[in-house]
């Protein structure tokens, strides 16, 4: 008898199945580290804009609602790498308190998290006890 060398169909098979078992767990988790990691651009924005709004308070006893009274290019400005665009809006009427906000834009929108958001007495939101948004890591 002659001996054959090679793979039967059989084993090809199962070694396309096993690879595709492992893609199917990889993968997800993979994009879900990525939107992860990409959300660090929107908190730094926010704290940035944070910081800012408070030297602007010490100056003049009040928040602005313009982020180009703060030091940035547009009333509406992108983070860093542009995965989020930020927007102020009044917490009261007298200019004593404001609400940050961070929209994901592009690639980003798909993360659990949504918008990301700070205000004039420091919290964050959505904060880690929303267990809604845990399977992706905590939003802050």
């Amino acid at each position: 008898m002659t001996r054959s060398r090679g793979f039967t169909l059989i084993e090809l098979m199962i070694v396309v199945a096993v690879i595709a078992i492992i893609a199917a767990i990889a993968i997800p988790n993979y994009l879900r580290y990525g939107y992860r990691a990409r959300r660090v651009d929107g908190q730094q924005m926010l704290l940035t804009i944070a910081n800012a709004e408070e030297r602007y308070y010490a100056t003049n006893n009040q928040y602005t609602l313009d982020a180009t009274q703060i030091g940035f290019a547009s009333k509406t400005p992108a983070s860093n790498d542009g995965y989020y665009i930020a927007g102020l809006a009044a917490a009261s009427t007298s200019g004593q308190a404001y609400t940050a906000t961070a929209t994901p834009t592009g690639s980003q929108t798909h993360d659990a998290c949504g918008p990301l958001s700070i205000d004039n007495t420091g919290t964050k939101l959505p904060s880690a006890s929303q267990t809604a948004y845990n399977t992706n890591g905590n939003c802050w």
